[in-house]
């Protein structure tokens, strides 16, 4: 496991992302049916791990078409943008409880190592999208055998 140097900015954006999105829960309950109508931010649960070889990141976009989301990274931080649509078969007025979100997304993540940004691979399936980050030589972990007397 690599050892990552403390940033507390990093847990107090952590705890703002998660104030955001429970507020934004709890409030939507309370909306008018005219404001159900119209776009909103929401923000998609992701996972991100490591692995020797990755940097992986999963995260869940169901009712998301894959040609609305766009994946980008740059300075060592991971962007993710997209849109979730709302449908329009059925009419603003027969609906009796609107609790999904729709509306763009935009989150961006802060890489714990350095990647190779030409090889970045993202696959979109089940609406879970999976971004892979190949870890740069010298972010990967080396092994030095020590010799005993």
């Amino acid at each position: 496991m690599a050892l990552v140097k403390w940033d507390p900015f990093r847990d107090i954006i952590t705890l703002r992302e998660r104030m955001d999105r429970m507020f934004e829960d709890s409030l939507s309950r309370f909306r008018m049916p005219e404001e159900a109508a119209m776009p909103t931010f929401w923000s998609p649960s992701v996972d991100i791990y490591e692995t020797d070889e990755n940097i992986v990141l999963k995260a869940e976009l169901p009712g998301v078409d894959k040609k609305e989301v766009s994946v980008e990274v740059k300075d060592n931080t991971l962007i993710m943008k997209g849109e979730r649509k709302r449908e329009k078969e059925v009419k603003e007025e027969n609906y009796h409880r609107v609790e999904r979100s729709f509306g763009t997304f935009m989150r961006s993540f802060t890489l714990p190592v350095s990647v190779k940004q030409d090889q970045v691979k993202a696959r979109f399936k089940d609406g879970v999208l999976e971004v892979t980050l190949p870890k740069s030589e010298e972010a990967k972990p080396k092994q030095v055998k020590v010799e005993v007397e």
